[in-house]
């Protein structure tokens, strides 16, 4: 995508972030790849009221003082920078506090492979990070550490980051993190709790997913008509 394009994009995702109730208010983030800077969302800025040309720009070398843009990027740039900066796979990066994740997080519990779906986030679980207050380099580096071969983790008592080689891959591991945590949430209330998937049976689905890749696709919200993340694992079950 074009710097125009991405813009819009995360400005679209935004409202369709808050719409489905992913995240609430102000309180997520979203940032993509551009060239050897990063297009972030503003700081405080109610996404109902977000135009494309309020996203900050920041050089991905730079130590977040100096920005591109009529209004202050996020208090969580740093992050964002960082997972951009070490990960070349990554070229957006979505921050939300969903209810089920971040229920989870304020437990400190990571996802085992209680569901297939576990190895869309690269591994056999979703970690959570360790705690460090918002906005600083030690949340980065809990951050870093937590994603350390995974495309997305729960911060603790805080909420999930997901990236992506793509806003709409991003978005939909979002999604789906969000989903995964309200099912293994519900599954802790049974009696027994879950049923979890070993490390053979998680590998035979990381080997298959490697094969056909997982794709998706943006279209229309219906409610909207703005661009809306949907994903889905190609020839998956």
């Amino acid at each position: 995508m074009d710097e125009a394009t991405l813009r819009q994009t995360i400005v679209a995702l935004c409202l369709e972030m808050n719409r489905s109730g992913l995240n609430q208010g102000t309180s997520g983030n979203i940032s993509a790849r551009c060239g050897a800077r990063m297009l972030l969302t503003p700081s405080a800025t109610p996404y109902d009221r977000m135009t494309p040309e309020m996203i900050a720009a920041l050089p991905l070398d730079g130590d977040g003082t100096v920005w591109e843009g009529p209004l202050k990027p996020s208090t969580e740039w740093r992050f964002h920078r960082d997972i951009l900066r070490s990960r070349p796979d990554a070229h957006a990066v979505v921050h939300a506090h969903p209810t089920f994740a971040t229920t989870l997080a304020i437990a400190r519990r990571a996802i085992p492979a209680c569901h297939y779906m576990v190895a869309a986030f690269g591994g056999h679980d979703v970690r959570c990070s360790g705690y460090a207050l918002y906005g600083t380099e030690a949340l980065s580096r809990e951050a870093l550490a937590a994603l350390d071969g995974r495309t997305a983790c729960l911060l603790a008592n805080h909420g999930i980051i997901a990236i992506g080689d793509s806003l709409e891959k991003a978005m939909w591991r979002a999604v789906e993190l969000e989903a995964l945590a309200k099912q293994y949430y519900y599954s802790l209330q049974l009696e027994g709790g879950p049923v979890i998937l070993s490390r053979a049976e998680i590998d035979e689905v990381l080997e298959g997913f490697a094969s056909y890749g997982l794709r998706t696709e943006v279209r229309p919200s219906p409610r909207t008509g703005r661009g809306a993340a949907r994903g889905r694992a190609r020839q998956s079950p």
